[in-house]
């Protein structure tokens, strides 16, 4: 009679499966936010550097205690019959009323293009022909027609952010897999179920991207237009003070505008999370 062996000796030679393994990106968020923060240190530190040795005129480099200086001064007194924040003001609240007209027009425009042939035939050739233009190129026209106000400023700001929302837009219902539409129709899904829970989610990734395109070309308008035809605005600024050689309160006038590009793609990240976490990781 054979008696029965122990389970623990029979299975002793057997290894438990090791666990998955979870790939890890090669390089964490707080390290990538320790590298930019050093790389800006030395930016400056260079900066500092490149002034305090005369490696450049102070007409053409002023120092970055200088430029500090001006900062305060154009806060508390003011330049080119504005103070800093009054010139800030100016400039935020056109390039926000244009993306407002930009994604209150675009997305859904875009959204119709690509879903209706006949739309995007319509469509797509004035919209095309128009954004290869540099804004600048029909800025006088805007002028003659809206008047040298805020009417023309806005309009060519929300022309400039309108063009790359409404293309990602159409870019993002063309991207959705047909088998995903075609599944949610054997369910049984109506249109309008088809719509908001399929073809909008997986098109929100592609309008984003194009809002953030959006921003950065309204942000870079903005500075031209209002260097032509304005009266207050942060371009406006920079451009009288560029006329009298204040290179300190230019170099105040540019980094404002870099800290409003910053926060703008901050919060377009953030957005992004909130939106559409799953990016990147399909």
């Amino acid at each position: 009679m054979t008696l029965a062996a122990d389970p623990r000796t029979v299975f002793a030679h057997v290894q438990p499966a090791p666990k998955p393994h979870r790939s890890r990106p090669i390089v964490g968020t707080t390290t990538t936010l320790l590298i930019s923060s050093i790389t800006l240190v030395a930016l400056i530190a260079l900066w500092f550097v490149a002034t305090q040795f005369g490696w450049a005129s102070p007409l053409f480099l002023p120092s970055p205690a200088e430029v500090l200086a001006q900062f305060h001064a154009v806060a508390q007194d003011g330049y080119a019959d504005g103070t800093l924040l009054e010139h800030t003001l100016a400039s935020l609240g056109r390039i926000l009323a244009a993306l407002a007209v930009g994604v209150g027009l675009g997305v859904p425009i875009g959204l119709l293009m690509g879903l209706n042939r006949w739309a995007k035939g319509v469509l797509s050739v004035p919209i095309g022909l128009y954004w290869g233009l540099p804004p600048l190129a029909y800025l006088p026209l805007l002028i003659i027609w809206l008047g040298i106000g805020e009417t023309s400023k806005i309009v060519l700001l929300s022309l400039s952010t309108f063009a790359p929302i409404c293309f990602s837009a159409q870019a993002g219902v063309r991207s959705v897999p047909a088998e995903r539409i075609n599944a949610a129709l054997s369910l049984g899904a109506s249109r309008l179920q088809l719509f908001f829970n399929i073809i909008l989610p997986s098109a929100l990734p592609e309008i984003l991207t194009g809002l953030r395109i959006g921003i950065a070309a309204g942000l870079s308008t903005l500075v031209a237009a209002e260097l032509i035809a304005a009266r207050s605005g942060l371009g406006y600024m920079i451009m009288s003070a560029a006329n009298f050689l204040s290179t300190d309160v230019v170099f105040v006038g540019l980094i404002i505008i870099a800290v409003l590009a910053f926060a703008f793609a901050t919060g377009m990240r953030w957005l992004e999370r909130r939106l559409v976490p799953w990016k990147g990781k399909l």
